[in-house]
């Protein structure tokens, strides 16, 4: 009889993140500076399903921003679920948050006003993307 080890890998191995996401990630990082965090002060929540997908984050609101894969460490204000191909076209500006959002691809929880204000970073950020 083979002794059953299930309790020990209730938790798969984390994947390596890599790919689109992870890629866009990190030219936001780069793009971050403090007056896009003093415009902005909000910490997002991407629910992304789909290759490479998981909850990442992006945190306007401390020192120069920050962006990472997981739970923000403060609560986020507004949660955005997608797909990952969804959220790579839409930063790199092929799908319009807009449409997206009315069309069902994406759902919004949280603050509307700071979600239209992430859009707008969105468009400054296309020309990097």
């Amino acid at each position: 009889a083979v002794p059953e080890l299930r309790e020990e890998k209730s938790q798969p191995p984390p994947k390596p993140r890599s790919g689109a996401v992870e890629e866009t990630f990190r030219i936001v990082k780069d793009s971050l500076s403090d007056d896009v965090v003093k415009a902005t002060q909000a910490i997002y929540q991407f629910e992304l399903s789909g290759e490479d997908g998981g909850t990442w984050f992006l945190d306007l609101k401390s020192k120069g921003g920050n962006v990472g894969y997981g739970e923000p460490s403060d609560q986020a204000d507004v949660v955005m679920s997608m797909s990952t191909d969804d959220f790579v076209k839409m930063f790199s500006g092929k799908l319009k948050p807009t449409m997206a959002f009315m069309s069902g691809k994406l759902k919004i929880k949280g603050n509307m006003a700071l979600a239209i204000k992430l859009e707008k970073l969105m468009n400054q950020m296309n020309a990097k993307l």
